[in-house]
């Protein structure tokens, strides 16, 4: 497939359609909202041939990278390398972490928001946010870590490992008998659970009344693992302007606001975080990215803008 190469600040996407790149310039100041310690930073598109996909990982794309090593759980860690100087390991005790690890059994994985937590043997705890780049694969046993491999956790028959070329993601090591503080401490439960409601909703939209809805959206200790692309399928599905203050919502659209947040996390998970297949054609992340893209519904071109200090698509008869 000819590729068309061109320079860009930040961000490119392959239309399936016709198979050419679309080069989509992200304004000045574009940035992800950090995670809890951690700084703001540049947005930057990943591509794949295949598959739309969101430039930071968001809940559903962290869904499926968590599943990769579960193919691990059962065996031991026989062997690990690490960059015990890099600053993904910030906060953490690096030489804990290799004396406990290694022998230890991986048990299970868990995801919440943008987070993943992988439980050992041993009382041993393991937690990995992505950032911008991270990525959680599997390799064959006689791996040889590379570069931007922070850590690779070797068993008899793979190697378990975790990639992030900027540094913008984290690994936490914790040894006790509980979840790690920082795994359970949240403000928000995940949006897929029943604890997640209208009320919980209305209570959240309540305390940033000034803030555009967009910017309310991305806040993790509300809407916990939704990120840009997420938050702008979300308002287009509630025909919700991004850049209108919460506080002037009505309740018809706080409604619309919560059952569009549930529909788009479920049917993500669901496709993104199964198999990382795409969304069904008809969501706007297919045309969001696009300099010429256009509503799904009416075929409208989208307007783009920076709103809450991100790369924004809206429809304009859909969302007012």
């Amino acid at each position: 497939m000819a590729r068309k190469c061109a320079r860009v600040r930040c961000a490119l996407l392959v239309n399936r359609a016709n198979q050419n790149p679309h080069l989509n310039p992200l304004p000045q100041g574009e940035a992800d909202a950090p995670a809890p310690g951690e700084g703001d930073f540049r947005h930057e598109l990943l591509v794949n041939p295949r598959h739309v996909i969101s430039a930071m990982p968001e809940l559903a794309e962290v869904e499926w990278f968590r599943k990769q090593w579960d193919v691990g759980c059962g065996a031991a860690i026989v062997d690990l390398s690490l960059h015990a100087r890099n600053r993904v390991f910030r906060g953490s005790d690096v030489r804990d972490l290799r004396q406990r690890l290694i022998g230890a059994n991986l048990l299970s994985s868990h995801a919440r928001g943008k987070r993943m937590l992988f439980k050992f043997s041993g009382e041993n705890w393991l937690g990995i946010h992505l950032g911008m780049t991270g990525k959680v694969r599997v390799e064959s046993p006689d791996y040889r870590p590379h570069k931007h491999d922070h850590i690779v956790l070797f068993q008899p028959e793979r190697a378990l490992v975790f990639t992030d070329s900027r540094q913008f993601g984290r690994v936490r090591f914790h040894h006790g008998a509980d979840e790690p503080n920082w795994w359970t401490r949240s403000d928000a439960p995940e949006i897929n659970s029943r604890a997640f409601d209208q009320r919980l909703v209305d209570q959240f939209l309540d305390r940033h009344r000034k803030a555009p809805i967009k910017a309310a959206l991305l806040m993790q200790n509300g809407f916990p693992g939704i990120g840009n692309w997420m938050a702008d399928e979300i308002l287009w599905r509630a025909k919700i302007l991004p850049s209108k203050r919460t506080g002037k919502l009505t309740s018809r659209e706080r409604a619309a606001l919560f059952r569009a947040t549930k529909f788009v996390v479920q049917r993500s998970l669901e496709t993104l975080g199964k198999d990382f297949s795409d969304p069904p054609r008809n969501w706007l992340i297919h045309q969001k990215w696009k300099r010429d893209g256009i509503c799904p519904i009416h075929r409208k071109p989208l307007r783009h803008a920076t709103v809450a200090g991100r790369t924004t698509a809206w429809c304009p008869r859909c969302q007012r």
